[in-house]
């Protein structure tokens, strides 16, 4: 199963069943429906539409149609309806002129004083009797279907460039608790040599203590040490944490919260492994950890 951002955008465009058909000179002018889709990232599923009124009764359907297919993310649905005004003149039909004529005259018999409709009032009238009569419930729920499908495809693609980051960025912290597994070792044998280095300048001066005694106490200092540094636990955990990480990428689908939970898990082990640091080579293979496991984190809040 691919993964998916919660990231995109797609549109669409139609003409209302029942305009004038493309023989019609007058098909150009035709109002046209347009749907857009936006998507970003969000804890929840929050949709939001914004409809003129001749589209609002179609919400319903058109949220079902959505949380169907969506599972997270802020999602703004924007339909318009286009008048074709733009593209060109339209030609009124005999019947509006009509109708219209015999509106005027009814308006006129009570306001006499009222104006005459212009040109510009009988096209405006004309594009917005087209809208009202186009059947924009069958294009409506057609244009939104193609537009989210083309929605979750944007949202796949950028997913799959998400789960390659990750999966770089898996590899990378692999390396670095691969750098500092051995470090702890070696540190403790530097504490265990530079304890009976000073031992053996401190008998040099007084010849009091025998050598035994000083093992004995070097052992005992190292070991202490080694309690204090020892980070193979934490390490331990990062490996486990990178490996449920990398089991949920290549599963895929829903896996924004898990991933958001073990990114929280991975800052917790890569601080302590940071304030155990006795190093500077410990210190910086912790701060680079930081780094990696933080972009992680940005990228984390775009998955589904």
């Amino acid at each position: 199963m691919p993964v998916y951002s919660m990231t995109g955008y797609a549109s669409g465009q139609n003409s209302p069943a029942g305009s004038h058909s493309e023989a019609d000179p007058r098909a150009h002018a035709a109002p046209r429906l347009g749907v857009e889709i936006r998507s970003v990232n969000s804890r929840f599923l929050d949709l939001t539409f914004k409809l003129p009124e001749e589209l609002r009764q179609h919400e319903p359907a058109l949220r079902e149609m959505l949380t169907a297919k969506l599972k997270r993310g802020k999602v703004e649905l924007r339909a318009a309806i286009e008048s074709g005004a733009a593209s060109g003149i339209g030609d009124p039909s005999t019947k509006l002129l009509q109708r219209l004529n015999a509106v005027q005259d009814h308006i006129k018999a009570w306001l006499p004083d009222a104006r005459d409709l212009s040109v510009a009032d009988v096209l405006r009238l004309s594009a917005g009797d087209s809208v009202a009569k186009g059947d924009w419930g069958v294009n409506l729920t057609e244009v939104t279907e193609k537009a989210l499908k083309d929605l979750l495809s944007a949202r796949e693609r950028e997913g799959t460039r998400l789960a390659r980051m990750l999966q770089d960025h898996l590899a990378q912290l692999r390396a670095l608790a691969t750098q500092a597994l051995p470090l702890v070792p070696q540190l403790v044998e530097q504490q265990h040599t530079r304890f009976l280095e000073r031992w053996r300048e401190a008998m040099g001066l007084s010849g009091g203590t025998p050598p035994e005694a000083a093992q004995d106490r070097a052992l005992t200092e190292a070991t202490a040490f080694a309690i204090r540094i020892d980070v193979a636990e934490e390490l331990t955990r990062l490996n486990s944490h990178l490996d449920e990480i990398e089991r949920l990428v290549k599963k895929g689908g829903e896996i924004g919260k898990r991933l958001d939970f073990l990114i929280q898990e991975l800052h917790r082990e890569a601080n302590t492994l940071g304030s155990k640091s006795a190093t500077l080579e410990l210190t910086r293979i912790g701060v680079d950890m930081k780094v990696l496991i933080e972009q992680m984190r940005e990228q984390v809040q775009n998955i589904e």
